[in-house]
């Protein structure tokens, strides 16, 4: 590998565009060269653009978090949609921000390859290295960034009665009163699912529309010749790659591992995504693309550190969910102190407002926390805290112990098919050392008597690894 990328080639583009030429320090040849401290400025730009991109994604999901509120507002006050006024917000919010999420991304995919190409690259790895980095941070932000928002701070900084907190003149958001967790799984349904469809649609239309608009000059003069099989597949529209194939994979990756504690049907819906993706995939690459030219590489990049990054998120995440979302430490820890089989829990629950908050309430005022009359959080509040810490110190621990040991117990490389690699790669060796003994013998008799060896001489050839397979020269 190290050799493969002390000798890659610079990108045509790259050499196109370079204004200077200079010695490779490692080949000893000219070639096209671009100031190092240049590349640093246009790359310290871009990221500048990208976390402005960011910020935009940012006051999208403020925008929908406002948009829920005033359209439940109207709702709560009428009676008839009262009992469904947040249901409804949340999902119409859940809508308004995949129509967002698949419009910014779609746009930031394009300003992303021009800033990569605007870099000036030197090779084709880095560059796609690059270009899969600044994608994938901002499709991290744009389809994660929501999810996060309702699964650790939806309810959070609400206040309590008297003391509610507010953004823009309005009281921040606070969740059902199951809960974020069903609100969550909602999110996570809409976005993940409503991806799928749009992609999938995506993959069945834009070929054939692609394939309409270039053949549309060429159809009336189908019939007057002949085509051969090599002028109808250029006719063919030009294959685009792999990278949104592993762009899309990616992040169903992260959909149902980071947030699969909030929504186990997401593993589901991903098997079958993937068993229509393949059809639609093979449909295309073989039928409506031009065959692709073949390029060897020894992995798959920075994806596999991608996907290293989520796997060891998703436990972390998983662990906060399950601690701090779900109500499965507080009946633990209420079963432990007060009564196992949860009788008064929801009573427990609920706290006293001030008597101060609301004068025009006649009565006792409740909402959901461990708070006391005052406001102050109780003590149970402090225990469950330390609880939930605990247990998210001891869930990654435990996950990551047992992950390490899978790693080592189970290699990348079965051990038969390493001795088979080197099995090979040995009788290579020995045959490039029979040739080249062979090709710096004596004189033309000797080379006759070495190159026409007995009929009983048995020479092992490169790729028979097997024991016993030898032919015969």
């Amino acid at each position: 590998m190290d050799y493969q990328e002390e000798e890659e080639r610079p990108r045509p583009d790259f050499a196109a565009r370079a204004p200077a030429y200079g010695k490779n320090p490692i080949t000893g040849q000219r070639e096209p060269t671009f100031p190092h401290g240049v590349r640093l400025k246009r790359i310290a730009a871009g990221a500048g653009i990208i976390v402005l991109m960011m910020s935009l994604v940012i006051i999208f999901i403020v925008a929908v978090i406002i948009y829920r509120v005033l359209v439940s507002i109207p709702l709560f006050q009428n009676p008839t949609f009262r009992s469904q006024a947040q249901a409804i917000s949340s999902l119409s919010g859940a809508i308004v921000n995949l129509i967002l999420i698949m419009c910014m991304g779609r746009v930031y995919e394009k300003l992303a390859y021009r800033l990569t190409v605007w870099e000036m690259h030197r090779t084709q790895s880095e560059f796609e290295d690059n270009l899969t980095f600044k994608v994938f941070v901002f499709q991290f932000i744009n389809f994660y960034s929501s999810i996060f928002y309702i699964a650790f701070f939806k309810g959070r900084f609400v206040g309590y009665p008297g003391h509610y907190n507010h953004i823009l003149g309005l009281r921040n958001e606070d969740c059902a009163a199951g809960g974020c967790l069903v609100e969550l799984a909602q999110q996570l349904a809409v976005i993940m699912i409503g991806k799928q469809m749009v992609n999938n649609a995506q993959e069945i239309i834009l070929p054939k529309l692609k394939a309409f608009w270039q053949n549309r000059g060429v159809k009336g003069m189908s019939g007057a010749c002949s085509k051969t099989r090599w002028e109808e597949d250029y006719q063919l529209i030009d294959s685009e790659g792999l990278f949104q194939e592993y762009l899309e994979m990616v992040l169903q990756f992260g959909f149902i591992t980071i947030f699969v504690a909030a929504f186990p049907l997401a593993p589901l819906f991903a098997l079958l995504n993937n068993w229509v993706e393949i059809r639609l995939d093979a449909q295309k690459f073989l039928c409506e693309t031009r065959r692709p030219v073949p390029e060897r590489c020894a992995n798959i990049g920075i994806w596999f550190t991608i996907l290293e990054t989520l796997a060891h998120l998703a436990v972390i995440s998983n662990a906060f969910l399950i601690a701090f979302t779900s109500e499965f430490l507080p009946k633990m820890l209420y079963q432990y102190e007060m009564h196992w089989h949860l009788e008064g829990y929801v009573n427990f629950t609920m706290a006293y407002a001030p008597n101060s908050s609301d004068p025009d309430v006649k009565g006792d005022c409740r909402y959901r926390g461990f708070r006391d009359e005052n406001g102050k959080f109780t003590t149970f509040y402090w225990r469950l805290l330390a609880v939930r810490l605990g247990f998210v110190i001891l869930f990654e621990h435990v996950v990551f112990f047992i992950c390490k040991m899978i790693d080592l117990v189970v290699p990348d490389v079965p051990e038969s098919l390493n001795m088979k690699i080197k099995r090979e790669r040995y009788l290579a060796k020995q045959a490039l050392a029979d040739a080249s003994a062979i090709g710096t013998g004596g004189g033309d008799e000797e080379k006759d008597e070495l190159t026409e060896p007995p009929a009983d001489t048995l020479v092992y050839l490169p790729g028979q690894a097997e024991d016993g397979v030898r032919t015969a020269l």
